[in-house]
């Protein structure tokens, strides 16, 4: 097999610079050069020793990303496109750093502990972390470590957190609903805890500020299971006839509930509107379009492997808690009620 001083002796350039070549770090060298230098790798077929490279640097070279998600969500997490987009963002980003990604999905904190503790990684990104799942993943887990939308207990001294003011996105998008003339308004769920939780608590502020009484009946829940979902749509069809709006708390419920209820006859938003979380792209195709809120999935996942990567080198966090910035999306899907 050919070796980097092979080649070098054969372009007449030295190893630094073949070495350079086969790493992307061309800025240094000539267009030239690059281009017989990759011309000799496509001819070997040359292969690095990833490993090797590895090694002398005291690197696996792998980031490693844990979800803890519900037990009834875990066997397709990723189909849900706010997961999807974010993993393949944090994909991207890793790949563009020059590591490689490692991913596993568990609804059992203990069960990512026993994995992610034996796991010869550089970094860890954490997702779906509650109560003291983190404090617990730290104890076996001692490299860095960077959560994503995370509410657990700051108990942990070396963290960081890239996430959203939730609450306070969900009060502006309710007071929106509000001020078109909405009182009875729903917000609909899968789970309360985390983000979902905190959405809620946005929405049940901007209520009461508007000095408008909530109960139970105003948090439905909708079961992530698809078997179970469709006796679960029913009875949220029966339920909608008692609201002018539903707040979701995802586009993708949005969208769903949307396509089901035009299914059934309903007009949107003549009959009832509808606003999401994140505007992924189901947002846009939808008809009508969706009202919802805008965050940038890929920011967050590029500040998660900035961040991660500043702790593998050592270096203190700019920011152990980000908030980032969150935009209100006006389209279609909501009604003004002038009565």
């Amino acid at each position: 097999m050919v070796t980097i001083k092979d080649m070098a002796e054969i372009l007449g350039i030295s190893t630094t610079t073949v070495s350079n070549v086969i790493h992307g770090k061309t800025n240094q060298v000539s267009q030239k050069t690059v281009e017989r230098v990759e011309k000799l790798l496509e001819e070997y077929e040359y292969v690095p020793n990833i490993s090797a490279r590895n090694l002398a640097n005291n690197s696996s070279g792998i980031i490693g990303m844990a979800i803890k998600g519900r037990k009834d969500r875990c066997d397709n997490l990723i189909a849900n496109s706010f997961f999807g987009n974010l993993v393949s963002a944090i994909e991207a980003e890793i790949r563009a750093r020059g590591y490689f990604l490692m991913l596993y999905i568990s609804d059992d904190v203990n069960e990512l502990m026993r994995y992610v503790s034996t796991w010869n990684v550089d970094g860890l990104i954490l997702l779906g972390m509650l109560h003291d799942d983190f404090a617990r993943i730290k104890s076996k887990y001692k490299k860095p470590a960077v959560l994503i939308d995370s509410y657990a207990p700051r108990n942990v001294a070396d963290y960081v957190n890239v996430g959203l003011d939730d609450e306070q996105a969900c009060y502006d998008m309710a007071k929106y609903l509000l001020e078109n003339g909405h009182r009875k308004i729903a917000f609909l769920a899968d789970n309360m805890e985390g983000v979902d939780y905190q959405r809620y608590m946005g929405f049940l502020r901007a209520m009461h500020d508007h000095g408008l009484e909530t109960n139970e009946d105003n948090l439905i829940m909708i079961h992530p299971g698809i078997l179970e979902r469709r006796s679960n749509m029913q009875e949220i069809y029966e339920k909608s006839k008692n609201y002018t709006a539903f707040m979701c708390c995802s586009d993708y419920y949005a969208v769903m509930l949307m396509s089901d209820f035009l299914d059934r006859g309903v007009r949107i938003p003549e009959d009832i509107s509808f606003t999401g979380f994140d505007d992924d792209y189901t947002a846009r195709i939808v008809r009508p379009k969706l009202t919802t809120i805008r965050q940038d999935i890929r920011e967050k996942g590029r500040i998660a492997v900035d961040s991660l990567e500043k702790l593998i080198r050592g270096e203190k966090p700019e920011n152990k808690n980000y908030c980032l910035p969150v935009e209100l999306v006006f389209r279609d899907s909501v009604k003004k009620i002038t009565e």
